[in-house]
């Protein structure tokens, strides 16, 4: 049988699927399972590694072409010259190896982030030497979860002596759901830049993703006829459940419900709400992903994470419907948060 041949307009696809890259990822995949997922990480000679930086090689280039230079004119000065740098070089190596050595790495459990929006990461760096260490980078391994962008910035600092400092890393998830954080490189090349020591460190926390709310979606969905509800409910208009509706204008102010208007004031947003006394525990509101009245699935999820937001500014009870899941209806901040979990991995 004849292979199927690439189509010849992705040569993207043709390069994932190249012998080279297929060997990259297998040795990539063979190095990740030799580190172990850990949040605090303390760096020993056993997983700190050294080598020569560019201007290391020239350098040692140049100590080459110097002794070479001395031996054949009989430079006293030269002989001194060369061995001076020299050891200056190798000094500068073990500065730098001892600038990584000895030093633990803690990430802090990252709080969960809408999609379309950059997590960060809170490492702590702690150091029990009595002298500082400087020049320190954090950054996140490239290529490592093709469902995550990075944008290989390097996050800088200097530790004190028996002190800690924090830096905060950003990297950005492609999708939805719980991710896993990406490989982290911590790097340095003090003091002379001629040797670069790094150290990779895979952390054991996860991110969670939530999807990201739809920029201007479409008033709340009607409320529904409760279970046990006594009577015969009917919708009264959009937003009308659980005693409360839309404020409308010529609504009396006693019927304003002000402790929720001074709770969507003091967030920024206009939203009032005025009591419905026949509608008062008679309706509740759902939101129902297969009602969210779009073709997509990822647009109706979308949707129906700004109705949740939406809701929870208001202070309404909800209730909500994913696919293969139900969460009845209630409000306030764990609420919110077990909702949008469930949005994020339905």
């Amino acid at each position: 049988m004849a292979a199927t041949a690439p189509p010849p307009s992705a040569p993207g696809w043709l390069a994932r699927w190249s012998p080279a890259a297929a060997l990259r990822r297998r040795f990539r995949a063979w190095w990740q399972g030799r580190l172990k997922p850990t949040d605090t990480l303390e760096l020993t000679q056993r997983n700190v590694y050294i080598l020569p930086t560019g201007p290391g090689w020239m350098l040692a280039v140049t100590l080459v072409v110097l002794l070479i230079a001395s031996i054949n004119f009989q430079l006293n000065l030269g002989y001194l010259f060369t061995f001076m740098l020299a050891g200056s070089a190798v000094i500068g190596m073990h500065i730098s190896h001892a600038t990584l050595r000895g030093l633990t790495l803690h990430l802090k459990q990252p709080q969960p982030q809408f999609m379309g929006s950059s997590a960060a990461l809170e490492v702590q760096l702690t150091s029990q030497r009595s002298t500082p260490r400087y020049g320190i980078g954090i950054a996140v391994h490239g290529g490592d979860d093709p469902s995550t962008h990075a944008d290989h910035h390097w996050a800088w600092t200097d530790v004190p002596a028996q002190g800690q400092a924090v830096v905060h890393i950003a990297f950005q998830p492609r999708r939805r759901g719980l991710h896993t954080v990406p490989t982290l490189t911590a790097e340095t090349r003090f003091p002379l830049g001629t040797f670069r020591v790094w150290a990779y460190w895979r952390p054991a926390a996860q991110l969670l993703v939530y999807p990201s709310p739809e920029s201007a979606p479409p008033p709340l969905p009607a409320g529904e006829p409760r279970a046990a509800g006594k009577g015969h409910a009917t919708s009264q208009g959009i937003g009308e459940f659980d005693g409360v509706r839309a404020y409308r204008r010529g609504d009396p102010l006693k019927l304003v419900v002000w402790k929720k208007a001074a709770k969507s004031l003091g967030s920024g947003a206009d939203d009032l709400v005025s009591r419905d006394a026949q509608q008062s525990h008679r309706q509740e509101l759902w939101l129902d992903v297969a009602h969210a009245q779009l073709p997509d699935l990822e647009a109706r999820i979308s949707r129906v994470t700004a109705w949740v937001l939406q809701a929870d500014r208001l202070g309404l009870d909800y209730g909500l419907r994913v696919p293969g899941r139900e969460i009845p209806p209630a409000n306030g901040a764990a609420h919110r948060a077990q909702c949008l979990e469930a949005l994020a991995l339905c």
